[in-house]
């Protein structure tokens, strides 16, 4: 039967999302809504044409439609159900439209994920999960390709719940009853419980475990090999730089029996929120260098001590105290006399050490006067609190010798890496050399998140402002209100705004900042110019564009400003190709 192009006499068809043996995912637009408010419509079809079980499947479909409603109204990180209707004998499902990315898209483009940020989805999703069971519902097909990383905010939605399919699966048995003869869930996701038909909710935690080993080995469950004695899933090989903390974790999350997995979301949540700092593995990982730097609002933390005693600190004086004998007293001092006398010169030292080391401090203060904390601008979030790890860290700046950068290779970028804008105390000149090298290496990096899911503005936010902040970020606060009225897309859409609308991204290989060849500075601004080498490929509709790929070597011109305490790009532009390739 061929779907109409406008279904309840109000949502206009605008594509097809996808489709399987239930039916088919449209996007639509609503046009009884003044914003022409765009949504998702699931189309679900009855596995058998029969009036007696039409009827309990009509029945099944209102209960379970009641169900994601309540799931959708009491948390942001399910779509919402906007409404349900039965049109021609097909049930269809109105559903908030979430604009994002899968996991399995993400892995594809950008590649396996770091620890950090499979732990910070896990830790946004679990309290879902939670909120889920405590419906008395089971999920039942949780993937990657059910996870959405939510473009506006980087938090993880979770879609497509298998209850309303099974519904699709009711038949009628030989004696009368209702049964429902399908299992919901995809292989190598499903335990052997819900295999069987019997899902509890241990079931969604064996599933969610083995989403966060695909994010960290890229491996689906059938590409990994268990052990013949045991069953146990062998994919630790493929991550060998993950910490034994969150392997152990996704250890029990994978159980075969669900008795020995976490009972419930929470005791998962809990494990990995109370997880040991990670250890370095024991065999090499090949990464880029990285800086240690302290906690945000912390100092780094010295090494401990041995018993409560003070470290040694080598060039304070060193005390000799007298040693007590038998000898006769040549002087005729009582003891108590001797005792004040002593008593005073390890005063007197103890004073001197005191002195030395307050002015062995200062001068030490004096120096790290360039290191300064900051926090990162806020990023809107609602509940569950916790997003993608936005952590603020200081950056030691190292002065390197004069126009000399020395070689790195290309950056590793992860979804939770908060790029760090350059603070500096104002002085006569605001921006050194030090610091606009920096700025740049942040915003080559920065690019893979920006321009790309989950589209970070924030971290644009912090590096850029004037026109290069407008042509990348925002150029105006309604795009849709200035098309509306007329303006070219150049004028009312920032770079992030035109691939957000033409479901477009870009992918980049190697990113490197080659040379520095010219800077001046003066006042609160300052020129760069860098030889910079890149590659990148538009992604459009998945599908690489290739009249927008390049890998040149450019000589690019910054503009740079110190404002409200930082260094941020104003504009840049290339002056001149120095390769092809």
């Amino acid at each position: 039967m061929n779907t109409p192009t406008l279904l309840n006499n109000r949502y206009k068809l605008l594509g097809v999302l996808g489709g399987g043996g239930f039916g088919e995912t449209f996007l639509a637009e609503d046009t009884q809504m003044p914003s022409g408010r765009r949504c998702v419509i699931k189309q679900l079809k009855p596995v058998v044409d029969n009036p007696q079980v039409y009827q309990l499947v009509q029945d099944r479909f209102q209960r379970e439609a009641a169900i994601l409603e309540e799931l959708g109204d009491g948390s942001n990180q399910i779509p919402k159900l906007y409404a349900y209707f039965i049109e021609n004998g097909q049930f269809y499902l109105v559903q908030e439209y979430i604009e994002g990315y899968t996991l399995t898209q993400i892995v594809q483009q950008q590649g396996l994920m770091s620890e950090t940020s499979v732990k910070d989805i896990l830790i946004n999703i679990l309290p879902i999960l939670n909120y889920v069971h405590s419906k008395r519902m089971v999920h039942r097909d949780i993937k990657p390709d059910n996870i959405l990383i939510r473009s506006f905010d980087g938090k993880p939605v979770l879609i497509d719940f298998g209850a309303v399919k099974e519904t699709m699966g009711t038949v009628v048995t030989p004696s009368g009853n209702s049964s429902r003869s399908i299992v919901i869930g995809t292989p190598g996701y499903m335990p052997m419980e819900q295999t069987a038909g019997r899902p509890v909710f241990a079931s969604d935690i064996y599933s969610l475990g083995l989403t966060a080993i695909y994010l960290l080995t890229g491996k689906i469950p059938q590409q990994l090999a268990t052990d013949p004695a045991t069953g146990e899933i062998l994919w630790r090989p493929y991550a060998l730089n993950v910490s034994p903390s969150l392997a152990m974790v996704l250890d029990k999350a994978i159980q075969q029996s669900p008795r020995d997995r976490y009972l419930n979301a929470r005791d998962m949540l809990a494990a990995l929120q109370s997880g040991s700092t990670p250890v370095a593995p024991t065999v090499p990982v090949f990464q880029n260098p990285v800086h240690t730097v302290p906690p945000p609002g912390q100092y780094v933390q010295q090494p401990p001590t041995i018993n409560n005693q003070q470290p040694t600190i080598n060039n304070q004086p060193q005390v000799a105290y007298p040693q007590s004998t038998t000898s006769p007293n040549p002087f005729g001092l009582g003891t108590w006399q001797q005792a004040v006398i002593l008593g005073s010169v390890i005063g007197v030292f103890i004073v001197g050490g005191w002195w030395m080391m307050e002015i062995l401090r200062n001068n030490s203060s004096e120096q790290n006067q360039s290191v300064t904390r900051i926090s990162p601008s806020p990023i809107a979030s609602t509940s569950p609190s916790v997003t993608p790890s936005t952590n603020s860290q200081a950056i030691s700046i190292s002065t390197p010798e004069r126009n000399v950068i020395p070689d790195s290779p290309t950056p590793i970028i992860t979804s939770s890496a908060e790029t760090t804008p350059i603070v500096l105390p104002p002085t006569n000149a605001s921006i050194s050399q030090t610091a606009a090298v920096e700025l740049l290496k942040n915003w080559i990096t920065a690019k893979r998140e920006i321009f790309a899911p989950p589209y970070r503005t924030d971290i644009g936010e912090q590096l850029l402002t004037g026109k290069a902040y407008r042509d990348n970020i925002k150029k105006t606060d309604d795009p849709d209100l200035c098309l509306a009225d007329g303006g070219k897309e150049e004028e009312c859409l920032s770079s992030v705004d035109w691939l957000q609308r033409n479901n477009a991204y870009y992918n980049y290989g190697v990113q490197s900042l080659d040379a520095v060849k010219n800077f001046k500075a003066s006042g609160d601004q300052a020129t760069i110019e860098v030889e910079i080498t890149e590659e990148r490929t538009l992604i459009k509709d998945g599908k690489a564009d290739p009249t927008n790929t390049s890998f040149d070597t450019l000589l690019v011109r910054y503009s740079l400003e110190f404002t409200n305490g930082q260094v941020k790009i104003a504009d840049y532009k290339t002056v001149r190709t120095l390769r092809k390739s």
